[in-house]
């Protein structure tokens, strides 16, 4: 039987060995679309902000002197101080279909974290639930959207087998947008209008930009706290986020709404530029970026990431009123989409499902949380 080796990666050639993972792990799978290696490296920095209040520790499993497995096991005190619980996450994690590699990735992983006296494990979760987290569990025979999790099939089993409960289930759906909205969005956006709530797109360049980003910044920060396994974001890493995703934007289809000049809801989709990223594997060389400017041009579908308002402005239709815009601005003739996935969803978030639902979008894909006990 061949050994199965587990490091703590702490060498630049370990570390060379972790980011290899994904390579053995999806060689063979057509819908995978590999992340830029650079913006993967850069969450090992040590500038990353996440550190200034956060642990964590990557392993890699080697087999017959290939690397076939990696997890990080990550505190993120902000999380264990809103939850009053002494929890601890997992993520990064990829495995080849070997439950003994998978075995012992989650046993270094959980006892690193019983060291530091964490008695609950929660994956995956990439240090917060804001950058990639869930494993897909229904929905492999399409390409994820842009900054959407993919994994093999087989990673549902695997949690089962080693006896991992679901924590919590989330759902994508998916939005014709040839098919025209209900009538009561467009009456939502003049009733909207009438109450004297103004809408504009998004400010993308100079001044304009940073204070758009510092407004929504505020707006995350108070209308998602109270989330599922949600912890506040710095403002450092809200900004490089906001500037690493500042050329994807479409401001056509990032509409905000406003009352008497101050930002009081949103609209945040995006272009799917997974449709050119999945041909420049992972490298933005000189190559890479002509690959990525050639196949953007066949970009048809968006990820809507966010509908929301703050909650006093939800009883004069403003959700609404954001999906009548994103769905007028969305479709104009000089516009290449022809459909949108919302994503992702809380299973128990009914508000946001229904308001979903009432578009006429159907659940397209399902992805799950797991946790377990480690005391």
């Amino acid at each position: 039987m061949t050994a199965i080796e587990i490091f703590p990666v702490q060498t630049p050639e370990q570390f060379e060995q972790f980011f290899a993972v994904p390579l053995q792990v999806y060689r063979d799978d057509p819908h995978w679309v590999r992340p830029l290696d650079s913006g993967v490296r850069k969450q090992f920095s040590p500038e990353n902000a996440f550190l200034t209040y956060g642990e964590i520790q990557p392993f890699v499993a080697i087999k017959d002197g290939e690397p076939v497995g990696r997890i990080v096991p990550s505190i993120n005190r902000r999380l264990i101080e809103r939850e009053g619980e002494q929890i601890g996450l997992f993520g990064f994690f990829e495995v080849i279909d070997d439950d003994d590699v998978a075995a012992q990735l989650f046993a270094a992983a959980e006892q690193w974290l019983r060291d530091r006296n964490i008695t609950r494990i929660r994956g995956p979760i990439d240090f917060s639930t804001h950058n990639s987290c869930l494993f897909l569990a229904d929905g492999f025979t399409d390409d994820p959207h842009i900054l959407t999790p993919y994994n093999p099939s087989y990673y549902i089993d695997v949690m089962t087998r080693l006896g991992w409960e679901t924590a919590k289930d989330a759902y994508a759906y998916r939005m014709d947008l040839s098919k025209p909205l209900d009538s009561r969005f467009e009456r939502s956006y003049q009733i909207a209008l009438k109450s004297g709530i103004t809408f504009r797109n998004l400010h993308i360049k100079g001044e304009a930009f940073e204070q758009d980003c510092r407004t929504l910044y505020n707006l995350f920060t108070t209308m998602f706290a109270n989330n599922w396994s949600s912890s506040p974001r710095t403002w450092d890493e809200f900004w490089e986020e906001a500037q690493d995703l500042k050329t994807l934007v479409d401001p056509d289809i990032f509409p905000v709404a406003e009352d008497q000049g101050k930002m009081i809801g949103f609209c945040m989709a995006l272009p799917d530029y997974n449709i050119a990223l999945k041909q420049v594997n992972g490298k933005l060389n000189w190559l890479g970026i002509l690959k990525f400017l050639w196949y953007r041009r066949q970009i048809d579908r968006a990820r809507v990431i966010a509908i929301t308002a703050l909650p006093e402005y939800r009883r004069k239709a403003v959700p609404l009123a954001l999906v009548h815009l994103l769905m007028a601005q969305g479709t104009k003739p000089s516009k290449p989409y022809k459909t949108a996935e919302h994503s992702f969803v809380w299973e128990d978030n009914k508000p946001s499902r229904h308001l979903i639902e009432v578009t006429g979008s159907a659940i397209a894909k399902t992805y799950r949380i797991f946790e377990k006990a480690i005391a």
